[in-house]
């Protein structure tokens, strides 16, 4: 494909508007090859052979020699590197040389294992060894031969954590012959999910340990600033990293786009979702193949809607299709079907397609929306252009500061370095779910606390005080007959989820986490799925399901949240920037959703609010307090300005820019401002960790405050709009209506923070 000709046919359309700001240039880079020997079993040896590789990049050389070496080994390489290699050969190598070895790949979504599973087949399985998928799709009368038989499991986090280690018994034999396991895609498990994650690993340790094995763990990743760091702290082990990769990278041109301003005064933009699904059109009529990725459920619904309204008209509306999480298994499998076949000539989805999915054959990728990490950016554009084409990747800046400073400062995504990816296995809360899961598992002994850390004992009395666990030599669960990993959702602190059901069939449409439910299908918000939208009309809170009916809205809703922050002085890390007092430390939130608003499709224009009544989350967590002095608040020359406004401004930007300096989501965080705080008795601004416990982002965030000040500083002054808007100071879900704002009191205020700061030193 000839990417030049193809973005220059898009800058010539009529409706064009100057939507391109910036375009990088990714050169094409040669392979590596290795010239080792590896002692790989003849027939092995051979079926790479039938593959058509005839060498191996020099990544996955050392990487496989490292493995059957004995060792514990992460890959870290860009994507269509052959990561998949490096894990494969040394599994299928044993399993020729011994048909009782056992395998276990963590996967962290089911398309990915789904795919997995298909490249398994061109090394021997189902003629040679059986392997198959064990996870929430696989159907009951599959699950006991799969036990009984499967020489390779495929699975993630989720199924290992409720659905395998609580019955370990019936996988005995498996247990005690694993000899490899891969936890695949490393770099995905961060913050809440990730620490987690690690918890649920320590827990499959601990079973292999009183089986008789001790497997070897194989890790793969795509570039991050932090893979020892990450991988120690997700297995505890130490593991080998090899990050010299020898795979060869197709040219792509990198474009960032910004959609046009439609009003001035307001500085609002043209959706960024409409400007997704323009693309997504010209690119099915020109037939290139392409997938759009977005941030959200919602927004994958949308720019399909948007998109099938315009190819309608020439019968090519049925050659796109979403694809994300919660979507039934049986649709899941179609649409990766006619995806892998290339029947689909454009798809929208999720992260669930973001990472190591061999989709093949895809010449451009829209990001509708920067997906909030380096690693997550690349991965995303590296689905397309994986053989030796050109490739086009598109980045459409949406409204918020991240996006906008992302589109508007190329550099940082086409020269910065990767980020830390930040996990806590130690966070309190988390840790206590696990620690009950694990004495449901087998009694706990007090000399576990090399795996579970110095936090495991005092967590077990608290446990015990409150009738969970009891001790006698060990420590052991109360009740056999409950299920403490059924109540434990590993990708939130929410436990657990709710069912979408359709209120007039029953029909399960979908289910979704505790934590979203509040926010995502409350009464009266506007569900979609599969292209078609549903309003909720409630919320059951006892019997966690949300009855939805079919509706033809021309809106979508976005939650508004309230928070309330208190300080905890006991354990404070401070510091000082200039006039600005930091302070690191505990804090305890009051989070509610009490209301939402109705948001016009197409225009985005705000169409009035309502009220909601649902419970409040109490929890305590990790803060990071800016704390002016009163010179600090005073500009220079005495200017007026509102200081509820401006530090309102404030803290809803940093909060947004906030995942350029922490590998986080921006749902992962919070924030309060306010002139007078009750426990300040002066101004502050607290952003804090939106997790029980934290799992390390206000701390991250502590380290970077300069640097946060700064990025806040220049999204504002370079926004056009007069009295501040979604693209710098404007925050969608905020539970005031952003109300007070001032704008221009939050670039004096930051610029006098940032002068103060320079003078001080």
């Amino acid at each position: 494909m000839n990417v030049e000709r193809l973005l220059a046919d898009i800058q010539g359309r009529e409706s064009y508007g100057g939507q391109v700001i910036h375009v990088r240039e990714r050169p094409a880079r040669a392979a590596t090859f290795s010239d080792a020997e590896l002692p790989l079993h003849p027939e092995v040896a051979s079926l790479l052979a039938a593959q058509g590789i005839e060498h191996l990049y020099s990544h996955q050389a050392e990487a496989i020699s490292a493995v059957l070496g004995g060792g514990h080994v992460c890959t870290v390489s860009g994507t269509a590197s052959g990561k998949t290699l490096t894990y494969l050969l040394p599994i299928v190598d044993a399993l020729y040389r011994n048909s009782g070895s056992r395998a276990l790949l963590i996967y962290p979504t089911k398309a990915l294992a789904q795919d997995q599973l298909r490249k398994l087949g061109d090394y021997g399985a189902g003629e040679r060894f059986v392997a198959d998928t064990y996870d929430g799709d696989t159907p009951r009368d599959r699950r006991r031969l799969i036990k009984r038989n499967a020489q390779v499991v495929l699975t993630n986090p989720d199924m290992l954590h409720v659905g395998i280690l609580p019955y370990h018994h019936t996988w005995s034999d498996f247990f005690r012959n694993l000899q490899y396991v891969v936890l695949d895609e490393v770099h995905t498990y961060r913050g809440i999910f990730g620490s987690h994650t690690a918890n649920v690993i320590r827990r499959l340790r601990r079973l292999c340990a009183h089986y008789g094995s001790d497997p070897r763990f194989i890790c793969c990743s795509a570039t991050i600033a932090n893979p020892e760091e990450l991988t120690a702290k997700l297995t505890g082990l130490p593991l080998r990293v090899i990050a010299d990769d020898g795979a060869p990278r197709s040219r792509k041109l990198i474009v960032f786009w910004n959609p046009p301003v439609v009003e001035q005064v307001t500085g609002r933009r043209r959706s960024g979702n409409l400007e997704a699904a323009d693309l997504m059109a010209l690119l099915v009529r020109r037939e290139v193949r392409n997938i759009t990725f977005t941030l959200a459920r919602s927004q994958a619904e949308l720019i399909l809607r948007y998109a099938r309204e315009q190819l309608r008209e020439g019968g090519l509306d049925a050659r796109v299709m979403a694809y994300r999480g919660g979507y039934l298994p049986l649709e899941r499998r179609e649409i990766e079907r006619r995806l892998f076949a290339g029947e689909l000539l454009g798809v929208t989805a999720t992260t669930a397609l973001e990472l190591g999915v061999d989709i093949g054959g895809l010449e451009a990728v829209v990001m509708a929306g920067y997906p909030g990490t380096i690693a997550g950016a690349w991965q995303q554009m590296g689905r397309a252009g994986r053989g030796h084409e050109d490739a086009l990747a598109v980045l459409i800046g949406l409204s918020g500061p991240m996006h906008q400073y992302v589109v508007n400062n190329p550099d940082y995504l086409a020269g910065a370095s990767t980020e830390r990816a930040i996990i806590d296995p130690q966070n309190t809360f988390i840790l206590a779910g696990h620690l009950m899961c694990a004495a449901y598992e087998l009694p706990l002994g007090d000399g576990e606390t090399a795996l579970f850390g110095r936090k495991m004992p005092a967590i077990l009395e608290v446990l015990r005080d409150g009738g969970y666990v009891i001790e006698r030599s060990r420590w052991y669960w109360v009740d056999p007959e409950l299920y403490p990993a059924r109540d434990i959702s590993i990708r939130s602190a929410s436990g657990a989820g709710y069912d979408i059901v359709h209120a007039d069939s029953g029909a399960l449409l979908g289910t979704m986490d505790g934590q979203s439910a509040f926010r995502m299908v409350h009464q009266g918000a506007i569900y979609l799925h599969g292209g078609q939208t549903y309003l909720v009309e409630k919320l059951d809170l006892e019997e966690r399901v949300a009855r939805v009916r079919p509706a033809d809205a021309e809106y979508y809703t976005q939650p508004l949240v309230m928070s309330e922050v208190r300080r905890v002085t006991e354990g404070a890390e401070t510091a000082q920037a200039g006039a600005l007092h930091l302070e690191l430390g505990p804090v305890t939130v009051r989070s509610q959703v009490v209301g939402y608003q109705r948001i016009r499709q197409v225009t985005e224009q705000q169409m009035g609010s309502e009220a909601l009544e649902l419970p409040a989350e109490d929890f305590e967590t990790m803060g990071l307090w800016l704390l002016p002095s009163p010179e600090a608040m005073r500009l220079p020359e005495d200017e007026v300005y509102d200081q509820a406004g401006a530090l309102h401004a404030l803290e809803h930007v940093m909060i947004m820019l906030l995942p350029l300096f922490a590998s986080c989501d921006p749902h992962d965080v919070g924030g309060i401002s306010t002139p007078l705080h009750p426990d300040i008795s002066g101004p502050a601004i607290c952003v804090y960790d939106g997790y029980p416990g934290g799992v390390g982002i206000a701390e991250a965030a502590f380290r970077v405050v300069p640097e946060l000040l700064q990025a806040a500083e220049q999204t504002i002054a370079n926004c056009p709009c007069e009295q501040g808007c979604p693209a710098c100071v404007q925050q969608a879900s905020c539970g005031s209506m952003n109300r007070p704002l001032d704008k221009a009191g939050a670039l004096k205020l930051v610029r006098w923070w940032l002068t103060e700061r320079k003078s001080d030193e």
